[in-house]
């Protein structure tokens, strides 16, 4: 089982939902397995009134390593953990993961949320240099980080005064060899990639393996092949025995062979069979290099073949009379070239030997190739037939031949080609073109089409020219024109013809295999619309113009009793394809949500709003429903499910006004109004020299009718300083309309005025009594 390295805390259903149960009756399972050095003691705090991500769970952690070497195959880390912050100092983190050997570690990030200045760092750590993985530039929710060894680590930077953190899930995986090479000219084979499999090598015909043919895959850290891959080589000379059909090329073939060779072939059939040679290729330096075949096992047999006296090549091949060939190549010390490639096969008495025609292929009516049979050729696409018929017959009971020579394919200069698909090839591919050459290819497609061409090849001289043009003559307009050496491109043409022409410079330098271009061209649509759009069922489509240009929107609708699903409108965008997939219109089973209504919550009778069900509004309090508060949904046949009412309405509700509550003595209210609405607020203070005593604000409470929270206040007289009291009562008399009174030492400064008290200073300026002042003198 995985080991844990941290939970997170809280909400731990969140994070690591493989071993917690997200449940109101059952507390997360927090077992598992835990490094020896990491103690971790927890004590549980849990609530069935609440949710499984409420869960809170109080750790009690004498140390948090953050410094830790794990060994199990699978588990969770959790950097930095979140215990450390409160018990160490440093926010620097490593682990590493090491698992057995022949394994890999793969880790998946399963949260991540980082700080500024954060740091994380995902390395190989299993060869003798370390290796970059990942870091935190590119760390992502999902993404996986996979090790070429048994041991990666994980280190972690997080600066004191951040909160970032990432949660990591890792498991072992079985590595395995990386997939052998196939050498140039042979082939490879693999029973299995992991520990012991084997890798299985071979050569084409007419080249040799250096090195192992076996290799094996053996286990460690990072698996390995038990040695390093072989190659093919053209072999100088040889016997071969029992042939069937083969190949022999000269040594470094197709590039050039090397100087003063002298190489030796002996070709045996098997009894009573004799030999053919086709020549796939003949180029000799004009010096002294020499091709002698000769119908014989030895060195002393009748030429049949001698490049020194013979100009052309034969294209039909040439015959043994016996069982035997020789083959000899000699090259001097001066100059070289391209060298031989010579096809054989052996074949019956009563027979024909097998027709061969390079870069095309063949259909017989008989594999065997008896007399009687017939034989009919074709070319590979961008190659021509020449030299021969296109249809041969074995003939001759006594002597079987073929009545007609092979044909040739041939990468020709020039052509006109109406095809909806197809290739255009550099003269004479994948061999050199020749220098000084105009060739000129036309490409003609249907009036309403376009031409699409993918250039997968483009190695010419910088002196050499390839152009396109956007019509069918010389005189359109140029879409290209490139010289040397250019990646794979592109180019489309904005008419339903092309035009391209190659011009070789006389003075070219370019030679040797695979120099020139490759064109492949196909039928488009109009590249200035979009491809049409079909109908959907039970719905139609509309269009806002009657071409598919650039900006046409097209817009779907369905029939009574159906709805879109998907885009309604679709756009023909800048590069030519709509803005989204297709829509389908599908029988509508629902009501659609009718919506929220303001100042209310509703309660709906199950989660989807099927025929039947029902949502209840119910208007928030100190509103009043104006509708019907219960909508049903139900079935009104073709045109579907609909709502029984329209949406109710939540109304604030309306109530009597406060009366003003009255003016204590002494008092001042915040407004002199008469009327109050409900939820409004009157503020009380006092004259100076008066103590409130009460409620300072009180509210009008709505109701029926709407009340006041309270009564007024009470504004109540301050008693006096002695010392004030004193020089008051020397200074001043005060008398009322019922008498007088003398103010002195032992008395308070009062002002009998309905039994309330107020200093007698303040009396004559803010109360309109009849009070005189009188001076003690």
């Amino acid at each position: 089982s995985p080991e844990y390295i941290l939970i997170a805390l809280p909400a731990i259903s969140n994070c690591l939902s493989e071993r917690c149960t997200d449940s109101r009756n059952k507390a997360p399972s927090l077992t598992g397995p835990h490094e020896s050095n990491f103690n971790l003691h927890m004590k549980y705090e849990w609530s069935t009134s609440v949710s499984a991500s409420h869960f809170h769970a109080a750790v009690v952690v004498p140390a948090v390593p953050c410094q830790l070497n794990l060994t199990r195959p699978e588990g969770y880390i959790e950097a930095p953990p979140q215990s450390s912050s409160a018990f160490h100092s440093t926010m620097d983190c490593s682990y590493i993961i090491t698992v057995y050997m022949g394994y890999g570690v793969e880790v998946q990030v399963m949260n991540v949320n980082l700080s500024e200045g954060d740091k994380v760092v995902f390395e190989d750590v299993g060869h003798r240099e370390n290796t970059m993985l990942a870091n935190e530039s590119i760390l992502m929710r999902g993404l996986v980080v996979r090790s070429h060894s048994n041991q990666i680590s994980i280190r972690f930077h997080n600066p004191r005064s951040q909160a970032g953190s990432v949660l990591l899930r890792y498991q072992a995986f079985v590595l395995s060899c990386v997939f052998p090479q196939r050498p140039l000219y042979g082939d490879v084979s693999v029973s299995s990639l992991h520990s012991r499999g084997k890798a299985f090598f071979s050569c084409l015909t007419g080249y040799r393996l250096q090195g192992s043919s076996v290799l094996t895959c053996h286990n460690a850290s990072t698996p390995y092949w038990s040695g390093k891959e072989p190659y093919c080589l053209a072999a100088c000379g040889g016997i071969i025995r029992n042939i069937t059909v083969g190949r022999i090329v000269s040594p470094g073939f197709p590039s050039n062979y090397s100087n003063n060779l002298t190489c030796h072939w002996v070709l045996e059939a098997p009894e009573s069979q004799r030999l053919h040679i086709h020549f796939e290729k003949v180029a000799l330096a004009e010096d002294d290099d020499r091709l002698l075949i000769k119908n014989g096992n030895s060195i002393d047999a009748t030429v049949l073949y001698d490049s020194y006296e013979v100009e052309y090549l034969p294209n039909e091949g040439l015959l043994s009379t016996s069982r035997h060939l020789f083959i000899e190549l000699t090259t001097d010390a001066t100059g070289t070239s391209t060298g031989i490639a010579i096809r054989y096969q052996a074949f019956a008495a009563g027979h024909c030997y097998e027709p061969f025609v390079k870069y095309g292929n063949l259909t017989s009516s008989d594999s065997t190739w008896a007399v009687g049979a017939v034989v009919e050729f074709a070319c590979d696409p961008g190659y021509t037939l020449e030299q021969g018929s296109i249809t041969i017959e074995c003939m001759d009971l006594n002597n079987p031949q073929w009545n007609e020579t092979e044909p040739a394919c041939r990468a020709v200069c020039s052509g006109e080609i109406t095809d909806s698909a197809g290739v255009v090839l550099s003269p004479n591919w994948p061999e050199a073109y020749d220098k000084g050459q105009d060739c000129i290819w036309g490409i003609h497609v249907e009036e309403d089409k376009r031409i699409m061409l993918d250039i997968q090849v483009l190695n010419i001289g910088k002196n050499d020219l390839l152009t396109f043009y956007d019509g069918d003559d010389l005189t359109a307009k140029v879409l290209g024109q490139y010289g040397g050496s250019k990646p794979c491109f592109k180019l489309h043409t904005t008419t339903a013809d092309i035009t391209i022409q190659f011009q070789s410079d006389p003075a070219t330098n370019v030679y040797g295999y695979g120099n020139g271009f490759v064109v492949h061209f196909f039928e488009v649509a109009r590249n200035d619309t979009c491809p049409e759009l079909p109908e959907i069922s039970n719905g139609w489509k509309s269009t806002s113009h009657p071409e598919l240009v650039q900006g046409t929107v097209v817009t779907y609708q369905c029939y009574p009793g159906y709805q879109v699903v998907g885009a309604e409108l679709l756009m023909c965008q800048w590069d030519l394809t709509w803005s989204g997939d297709l829509p389908s219109c599908e029988r509508v089973v629902s009501c659609a949500d009718p919506g929220k209504v303001e100042h209310s919550r509703r309660v709906l009778s199950g989660p989807h709003f099927i025929v039947g069900s029902s949502i209840q509004y119910i208007c928030d309090k100190g509103f009043t429903l104006s509708g019907n508060s219960l909508l049903t949904c139900f079935n009104r046949g073709s045109s579907g499910p609909m709502w029984n009412q329209k949406l109710p309405r939540c109304l604030p509700e309306t109530f009597e006004p406060c009366s003003h509550p009255g003016i204590p003595t002494y008092g001042i209210p915040s407004s002199n109004k008469i009327h109050f609405q409900a939820g409004e607020t009157l503020h009380y203070s006092c004259l100076t020299g008066h103590q409130l005593l009460g409620e300072p604000v009180l509210h009008c409470v709505p109701g029926h009718p709407s009340k006041w929270s309270g009564l007024p206040p009470v504004c109540k007289g301050r008693k006096l300083q002695p010392d004030l009291v004193s020089t008051l009562s020397r200074q001043f008399q005060l008398c009322s309309d019922q008498g007088s009174l003398k103010l002195h030492a032992s008395a308070f400064a009062e002002c009998v005025q309905h039994e309330h008290l107020v200093l007698v200073s303040m009396c004559p300026q803010l109360f309109p009594v009849p009070y005189h002042w009188f001076s003690d003198s």
